[in-house]
């Protein structure tokens, strides 16, 4: 689908150019090029006035000028090069800083749509290409304009027909041959772009996903959506590669009819006496040199469409994070930012991915500080959706759910991320520090606080085996470190946190059944208010309360010892867990 005008604009005006530097890079991006001409004219003149033999006085002026106009080339576009890279780099952080912002505070659900791939490559590439347009689009465009202009002014002033043949032939190189490779880029860029992204999910879930992948058997499926877009993107580059040859073979005609127009007109001039024989060298060879800049039209053309497309799917991100939606109007966030009280409830509500069925209905929980709720039930009974409802990174289908007694969708995403903090089974480890990865919670957690909480999730010795303890860098995503010790560094990560309200997703997950019981029973009598989605039931005497889902629905909640007397599949549950030894999937 193309991209609706204004796209483009709008992505550059997020870029936030500083205009004064464009304006300076064009001047040297003009200079640098114009020395190219100018060396070329002087050039010529030189070596045809040479050829007459006049005093070697009259050639210096021009000795120097080859001189100085070779050097200031290279310095003139080196500079050139740092402040049109200054201005994009610029850009580029300033779009994504403002994409992260906004994401911060958007509709989380929006994101929640996407494969981790493709938001990387919105994040990354696509950014990157918005940014790009700047230094391989407008400004080389830009440079073409002034320089062509100013060229043929000054070839006129020589010899009016050579400078009027080169103004034609100029656009012919900068205006027709650009349309044509814009005509071909148009539909083949947004199918790269797009054919990129999906490579990139692809493969970064290949990667980090290899063993659930292999053991689900959707290797080979995987393995043929990658071939499908490395495809797509190849088919998207041989539809443009016609138009691209077409535009390149009239870039060089035109270098050709602009020296013939120049001879053609000149040589009659010269045996009339009309043009000096010196001149006719200056009007032939100048043209080689202008049309330097026109041949990074067709070029600039093609990054214009890439940029386009990537700006199309970067805005598409931010709207679709910002757009109000959802039942019980969850997606829109309002001006308070204010830090609410600690007092979180949820009244027969329904909790549901957007667009997808209710998988939880009917739910009512009350948490705040002292208190403590675990919420177990078969696999696939939505716990984990019921939870990111709770954190309001899910708009909720039905129902309501206060904080501070004031709808949440009342307080902005910052505000409820400061009071409610989810810790999810899929929560990132960057490939930092030990210390680092834990200060995402807290930035200014101290080295004494790492230690204790490391200490307090049965860490302890997983620390004081490591080569440099809390700076070890681990790998990216934790692939250096187990599942179990993954899991226990993200929950030392929440506990870390000042939020007064955490909600846990699976804390014991790949734990020893003696560990999972320590942690899960610390967690719930921690003095913050505290949900835990478990499979592990041992634990839950801890609780003061305890939902049992179950198709769909709160089956049964109570204290541990109200469900395991009264609850026939808790207590079954629990007595195939005390059998096995190990975690029961409920």
């Amino acid at each position: 689908m193309t991209p609706p005008r204004g796209t483009l604009r709008r992505a550059v005006g997020l870029l936030d150019v500083d205009r004064r530097r464009v304006a300076l890079a064009l001047l040297l991006g003009t200079l640098a090029l114009g020395c190219a001409v100018a060396l070329a004219g002087t050039a010529a003149w030189l070596i045809a006035r040479a050829s007459q033999m006049p005093p070697v006085l009259e050639l210096s002026v021009a000795t120097v000028a080859v001189r100085a106009f070779g050097v200031g080339r290279g310095v003139l576009r080196y500079v050139e090069r740092l402040v049109s890279h200054d201005v994009a780099l610029r850009g580029m952080t300033r779009l994504r800083t403002t994409l992260y912002d906004r994401l911060a505070v958007g509709r989380t659900e929006s994101l929640l749509r996407l494969r981790r791939g493709d938001l990387l490559a919105r994040v990354g590439a696509d950014v990157d290409a918005v940014g790009d347009v700047v230094v391989r689009g407008l400004l080389p465009i830009g440079v073409a304009a002034l320089l062509g202009l100013l060229t043929s002014v000054v070839m006129c002033l020589f010899w009016p027909p050579a400078g009027l043949a080169l103004a034609a032939c100029l656009v012919l190189a900068g205006v027709v041959a650009p349309a044509l490779a814009s005509r071909g880029a148009r539909i083949s860029e947004q199918r790269a772009v797009q054919g990129h992204a999906d490579m990139t999910a692809a493969a970064l879930g290949l990667l980090d996903d290899a063993g659930p992948l292999a053991v689900a058997g959707r290797v080979p499926t995987e393995m043929t959506a990658l071939r499908t877009a490395d495809g797509q993107i190849a088919e998207a580059t041989d539809r443009g590669a016609p138009s691209a040859a077409i535009a390149a073979g009239l870039g060089q005609l035109a270098v050709g009819l602009a020296v013939l127009a120049a001879l053609v007109t000149g040589i009659p001039a010269v045996t009339a006496g009309r043009l000096a024989a010196v001149d006719l060298a200056v009007i032939v060879l100048t043209p080689l040199a202008a049309f330097e800049a026109t041949a990074l039209l067709p070029a600039a053309m093609v990054q214009v469409h890439r940029s386009r497309a990537a700006a199309a799917r970067v805005l598409a991100l931010l709207d679709d994070s910002a757009a109000t939606g959802g039942t019980g109007g969850a997606g829109s966030m309002q001006d308070d930012a204010r830090r609410p009280l600690p007092d979180l409830v949820a009244t027969d509500l329904a909790c549901a991915w957007p667009d997808g069925p209710t998988v939880v209905a009917g739910l009512d929980l009350a948490l705040r500080p002292g208190r403590s709720v675990a919420i177990v039930g078969p696999s696939g009974t939505g716990k984990t959706t019921t939870l990111l409802t709770l954190a309001g990174l899910l708009p909720e289908r039905s129902g309501t759910l206060v904080l501070d007694g004031a709808e949440i969708s009342h307080y902005g995403r910052e505000a409820v991320a400061a009071t409610v903090l989810v810790g999810t089974e899929d929560a990132h480890v960057f490939g930092t520090t030990v210390l680092e990865n834990l200060r995402v919670a807290r930035g200014d957690v101290t080295r004494e606080e790492a230690t204790a909480v490391l200490d307090r999730v049965a860490l302890g010795a997983w620390l004081a085996g490591l080569p440099q303890g809390l700076d070890t860098v681990l790998g990216p995503d934790a692939r250096t470190v187990s599942g179990g010790e993954r899991r226990r560094l993200l929950v030392a990560r929440v506990l870390l946190s000042s939020a007064p309200l955490l909600l846990l997703d699976e804390p014991a997950e790949h734990l020893d059944p003696a560990t999972a019981d320590a942690l899960v029973t610390d967690l719930l009598r921690d003095p913050r208010g505290v949900v835990v989605v478990t499979h592990r039931l041992s634990p839950l005497g801890a609780a003061d309360d305890v939902l049992w889902l179950q198709d769909g629905r709160v089956q049964a909640r109570g204290t541990h010892a109200d469900l395991r007397a009264s609850v026939p599949d808790y207590r079954v549950a629990l007595e195939l867990e005390s059998e096995g030894g190990g975690t029961a999937r409920a």
